[in-house]
């Protein structure tokens, strides 16, 4: 495997004792930095603060794929997306997106209806933790046509983890403002409203909160068993709480339990 070490250095350059630095300009930084390195085929820049709306810093979509990527996403699917609940956790590192999904992922509603419109064979995510609870994902995507990142490649990308952290912090100081002033233009009055909008969703259907957080790993892609391990109950007790919330919403699938999910968010 070949590496661009002029390519790596001639970017790296104008970082050294740099001043600030925009979204794209440094979008542009992390794109040069891991061309030199390896091939992909999309890279997008996420941040990340509880259960927020994610902020999208940087992207090289075009604008019919930011519709899917991006403004889709934004609108309710990043609350399943395991890349989000990572960034929760957190959990830093340079992640496979196939290391972070739940064990039905790849069978769930989610990845069915949602996930396999960007037609993407693999995202390789750098999860860097900054302060005020907010995570900045940094992804490197493959479309099917190009493949999997390799093993080699794989760990070449986590060495470059110090040097992709070092932008972040260098190039994304004020997030935390950036994530409050999106919030204020949210709510009415500039207030912050008291319940994030999965929140709002589980209360206005009403379902009790171990219904809620069944039913919300149901979704991710859990299945009964894993559920029973993340909450400390039986798989015959998920099974049970299920159904009960199945007949609750009159629904009889996953896929119809996905709608009211995505339909309510929007509420």
């Amino acid at each position: 495997m070949s590496i661009d070490l002029e390519a790596l250095f001639r970017t790296i350059g104008p970082m050294i004792g740099g001043g600030g630095t925009g979204d794209d300009e440094a979008g542009g930084v992390f794109c040069s930095l891991m061309r030199s390195l390896v091939t992909f085929d999309y890279a997008v820049i996420f941040a990340y603060r509880e259960k927020e709306r994610p902020i999208d810093l940087y992207s090289t979509f075009t604008p019919e794929e930011h519709v899917v990527f991006v403004s889709l996403y934004q609108a309710g699917p990043f609350l399943l997306d395991p890349f989000y609940h990572a960034a929760r956790e957190p959990k830093p590192g340079v992640w496979r997106m196939r290391e972070l999904a739940p064990d039905r992922f790849f069978s769930s509603e989610y990845f069915r209806s949602y996930y396999t419109q960007t037609g993407l064979a693999e995202e390789i995510g750098f999860f860097i933790v900054l302060e005020e609870g907010i995570t900045v994902v940094l992804s490197l995507m493959r479309r099917e046509r190009s493949g999997v990142f390799s093993g080699a490649e794989f760990a070449l990308l986590k060495k470059a983890e110090p040097m992709v952290a070092g932008l972040v912090h260098h190039a994304f100081r004020d997030l935390g403002r950036r994530f409050d002033a999106a919030l204020a233009k949210r709510t009415k009055g500039g207030r912050k409203a008291a319940h994030p909008a999965a929140d709002r969703v589980w209360r206005n259907l009403n379902l009790t909160e171990r219904e809620a957080s069944i039913i919300e790993l149901v979704l991710q892609g859990h299945s009964s068993e894993s559920i029973g391990l993340r909450l400390g109950i039986s798989t015959g007790t998920v099974k049970v709480h299920r159904r009960n919330v199945y007949r609750k919403l009159g629904i009889s699938s996953q896929t119809q339990l996905l709608s009211i999910y995505l339909k309510n968010l929007g509420q």
